[in-house]
Formats: structure tokens, sequence, C-alpha cells
């Protein structure tokens, strides 16, 4: 059995998809990379390299040295940042998918995941109950960065036989990075503000609604997708994904259940204009139905083990 390749360990999905792998599969079967040198606890429960993705040349020889036969590529870089960089954003996400996609079709690689977003999503697009297939008309960089790479996957695959898995994610919600630049970030930002200072300026207004994910139901719908049979996968573009929806204001009053003098205020940047564009709740079901996605957390469950782990981290 080849070995599993992490492209992205140091982001806020491959820190912990890392972590469960080796957990899963042994820290030896697990190879991590990153531009940049990751977590500690990445870092010494097993192997690391420095890789840039673009570095088509240095990625072969990781992949054939060590007997790669699965890749999660998660480098990219996230909707925030896109926007002020929109030429690197493009490079970085749709060449670097390029790059994983071409190795697997020449080495012949079992399987590939990559992370789309509900950022292919737009205006045209229904709000609430975002369906599967549905009108994807993105506005922002990132979105169009990720319904491009929606279409190699399903033109690989169709093409060439590559066994390219891919979800929608919704926003996700971690405690162990910090947030890295993306729209709904503001959901795990809010959470060291109110333990560090007791009060947070949000970039959304109070009511925008958006879809969310704790990052272990995140994680845990991963790898059930890249471990279901290939013949109940039906699409190869990206499944639908998501697990509760809810605004600034709901988040904030679950805060201050735990910090009774929390105060929030609203300041609306660009990424207001970004989520605009998003829906507000998500139809999984073929997700449900291909593969038996089912999420665990709701919002005052994650709430909980948001603070409480934050809270650790800082000793409060």
């Amino acid at each position: 059995m080849g070995k599993i390749l992490i492209i992205g360990a140091a982001g806020q999905i491959g820190t912990e998809l890392t972590l469960e792998l080796r957990k899963i599969n042994g820290n030896d079967k697990v190879i991590a990379t990153d531009l940049t040198t990751a977590s500690e606890e990445v870092m010494s429960s097993g192997k690391f390299e420095i890789l840039d993705v673009l570095d088509k040349q240095n990625l072969s020889r990781i992949v054939t040295e060590n007997d790669v036969r699965e890749i999660y590529h998660l480098a990219a870089l996230l909707s925030g940042n896109s926007e002020k960089k929109p030429k690197r954003a493009w490079e970085v996400n749709m060449d670097g998918l390029l790059n994983v996609l071409e190795l697997a079709k020449d080495l012949k690689l079992s399987k590939i995941f990559w992370p789309s977003s509900i950022a292919v999503f737009g205006n045209t697009t229904p709000k609430v109950n975002t369906p599967q297939i549905t009108i994807m008309e993105p506005n922002t960089v990132y979105g169009i960065s990720k319904l491009a790479g929606e279409r190699w996957c399903e033109y690989y695959h169709a093409k060439f036989g590559v066994d390219v898995r891919s979800l929608r994610y919704p926003g996700l919600i971690s405690h162990k990075t910090e947030p890295g630049g993306g729209t709904t970030d503001y959901a795990v930002e809010i959470f060291y503000e109110a333990v560090k200072h007791k009060r947070y300026k949000c970039f959304l207004s109070k009511d925008t609604m958006l879809p969310m994910m704790f990052m272990p139901d995140a994680i845990d719908g991963t790898i059930k997708l890249m471990e279901a049979p290939a013949d109940g996968i039906s699409t190869h573009c990206g499944y639908n994904i998501t697990a509760i929806s809810f605004t600034p204001e709901q988040l904030s009053n679950e805060i201050v259940r735990y910090v009774p003098e929390f105060e929030i205020e609203y300041e609306a940047d660009f990424r207001l204009e970004i989520a605009k564009t998003w829906p507000a709740t998500i139809d999984d079901s073929t997700a449900r139905r291909d593969w038996g996605w089912k999420h665990k957390f709701n919002l005052s469950e994650m709430t909980e083990v948001m603070f409480r782990k934050i809270s650790e981290k800082f000793q409060v």
C-alpha cells in the first residue's frame, strides 16, 4: 500500500487532516508538506518536507521517492487574500491543481482530494437550500478559481480516469490554527477576541447568514468521501456539504453565555460584499445519499468546544 501526501499541511484543514490520517494509517504513511513549517504536532509526528506546489519537479520527486498513491491537495490562497492578490491567487489555486492532476494522470495515482468551496456560487445562485446542480456565476477571484478547478477535476476524471474527489466546503471553524484570510474567518477570530479582549469588531453585518461547519465534521466528511467506494461517487467536481448556518449576531449570543460582558460591533469591509454572493443554507442531500455524510456538531456544541479550547490555549 502506497503513502498519502498532504499538500498544505500547515493550513487550517491540513493541520488537523494530517494528524487524523496519521492516526488512522500510521505516522510513517502520511507525508506532510507546505511552503513553511507546520505546527509542532505535525512536524514531530511524521515526515515533513518543504514544498511549493508550483514546483513540478520537486512535487514529482516527493511523490515518486515516497511511493505516494493518494494526494490531498489543500494549498490555496483564500477568498480575502485572493481579492488582494488576484494574479497570484489564480497562479497558486489553478496551476497548483493542474500540477497535481497531471501527476495523478501520468503516475496513475489511486485517488486525489481537492477542496472546492461555496465560493463557486454567486449572486444568481438560489440563496436558500442551494442545490447540488445550480447556477454558478462567481464574481470573486477565489470563486472563479474554484469553479474552474471543479471543471478541471471533472475533465481529468472523464478524459483520463483520475479518481479525484472534492467537497464544496462551507466556512470552517477550528481552534487549532489561526484564521487564514477567509471571509468566514470571523467565526474563528471572534472566539480569540472574546477570550483575550471580551470584544470583537466584525467585518460582516450582524445578519449575514452563511453555511458553517466545525472542523472535526469537515475532517470526518473528507475522510469518509475518500474511503467511499468509487462506484458510489456521482460527481467528481464538488459535493455540496454543510452542517449549520448562522449569523454573527447568533454566534455572538452563544458566546455571551460564556463571556457575559462580551461586546460586538460591526464595521463591514470588502468581505461583506463577498459574503453577499454566497448561499445562506445548502442542500447536501446528494452527499448524504451517495456516501452517508452526516454532521455531528450544532452551534451550541461547537461554541462550547471552541471557547473551552481557546481558553486553555491562553490559560484563561
